[in-house]
């Protein structure tokens, strides 16, 4: 054994103290009920060199020095805390609880039986105490994210996360079904898969607000539903003149991101197929882009936001609609693959890509290399995505004004075009 470990692990109690202690003396209320204070930058140290000592000492007189210093900690918090409510102080328990964990992570410096290896240690005690000290000190971002978290987005999470871990698990592993397309568990994971990137967009909406600007709902709505996106501010562009080509740059944007969500999405579950598929979608995607800056050149004035109602993709209707879409277009695929060959898939894509694209997309990674080969099936995700594209289009033609519409169908096109094209590298 090292004889300078102690000396060393002692330290690095001291310096994981100190971390914690620093951000706490910052967060010191200064005319607001200043004998609320707890402690800062001295006592978080000496908190952690009590746990650390008592730990040392606890080796030859047993864990109950342990257990003695930290209730001592434990009824000095009380008491303090005791002091404060009868003063009538407004206080939480943000500090006693960095109390226990500085007491802890100051017994676990010199814990070598519980980690051996000393950089191993090192790195735990310290990333320990830098993840404490950031949440401590994140108070002024997080309490206005949380106004923006409603009850049901909080009851919608979690009943998607006790679908997603607790029922898909569980779900039987076997193929069934026409050509034994279908498999619970693969449907499960692929809609907690689109559902999970969805709540990633949607999570964004909720946290930047309308009052971003259309550029920005356009941005994350196409990680949400560019589909919706369209249909808003077609609505939009009709009632109001002026904001026909920020309307339009939402839109155009929104179409943009969905090819690079949908080449995310296929990477998970196919890397192979996301390859091939990585020239058309990122080209595409990049026109987009383009036709984008140059809609957002041309605007008079960007917009200021819409006030867009996103449904919350964490929702067990909406997961399980997918569920069937995907288990639907899976077992139509394969059939088509079966009995018509590659002109089936193609034709289930057109159709498919109609409704929902993330559902050809998935399908085709679950199939490509063994039913279809893989130029197949990115041919197929391209063409559900023409589809939809298509589909967008004539929503901007057939709900928003022709100026509107007009600059959305001239990228729409350049967008097609190009993925046109860029499918010849597909087939190379």
């Amino acid at each position: 054994m090292d004889p300078y470990e102690p000396f060393l692990s002692i330290g690095l109690a001291l310096v994981a103290g100190l971390l914690i202690g620093l951000e706490r003396e910052q967060s010191a209320p200064t005319d607001k009920a200043p004998e609320s204070f707890l402690g800062g930058a001295r006592t978080y140290p000496l908190v952690a060199l009590a746990g650390a000592l008592s730990t040392l000492l606890g080796r030859h007189f047993g864990v109950w020095i342990v257990v003695a210093a930290f209730a001592a900690v434990v009824l000095f918090l009380l008491t303090a805390y005791v002091d404060v409510v009868k003063r009538g102080s407004d206080r939480g328990l943000t500090s006693e609880a960095a109390f226990l964990i500085t007491f802890l992570l100051g017994a676990l410096a010199v814990s070598s039986d519980i980690i051996p290896q000393g950089g191993r240690r090192i790195f735990t005690v310290l990333g320990t105490a830098v993840g404490v000290t950031a949440l401590l000190s994140s108070k002024p971002f997080v309490q206005p994210i949380l106004r923006r978290v409603s009850r049901e987005d909080v009851v919608s999470l979690l009943k998607f996360l006790i679908v997603a871990l607790a029922l898909v698990p569980w779900l039987p592993d076997r193929d069934f079904g026409p050509q034994h397309a279908l498999n619970l568990r693969t449907i499960g994971w692929m809609m907690a898969l689109v559902t999970g990137m969805s709540f990633v967009g949607y999570v964004a909406t909720r946290l930047l607000g309308p009052e971003r600007g259309l550029t920005i709902t356009g941005f994350v709505g196409g990680l949400v539903s560019s589909t919706a996106v369209t249909l808003a501010m077609s609505s939009r562009s009709k009632e109001n003149a002026a904001l026909e080509r920020p309307a339009a740059l939402a839109v155009v944007l929104a179409s943009s991101i969905v090819w690079v969500r949908v080449l995310a999405v296929v990477a998970v579950v196919d890397m192979p197929l996301a390859g091939v598929l990585a020239i058309p979608m990122l080209v595409m995607a990049l026109v987009g882009f383009i036709a984008s800056a140059v809609v957002y050149r041309g605007s008079a004035q960007r917009g200021k936001g819409e006030a867009m109602q996103f449904r919350n993709p964490v929702n067990l209707g909406s997961a399980f609609e997918f569920a069937l879409i995907f288990a639907a277009v899976m077992a139509g695929s394969k059939l088509a693959s079966h009995y018509l060959g590659s002109a089936g898939v193609y034709a289930a894509a057109l159709v498919a890509g109609s409704a929902d694209m993330d559902a050809i997309a998935l399908s085709m990674a679950e199939l490509a290399g063994g039913q279809v080969s893989l130029a197949v099936g990115a041919t197929a995700v391209v063409l559900a995505g023409f589809t939809n594209t298509v589909v967008k289009g004539g929503m901007a033609v057939a709900l928003g004004s022709w100026g509107y519409a007009r600059i959305v169908l001239t990228s729409f096109a350049a967008i097609l075009v190009s993925g046109g094209l860029s499918l010849l590298a597909v087939w190379r």
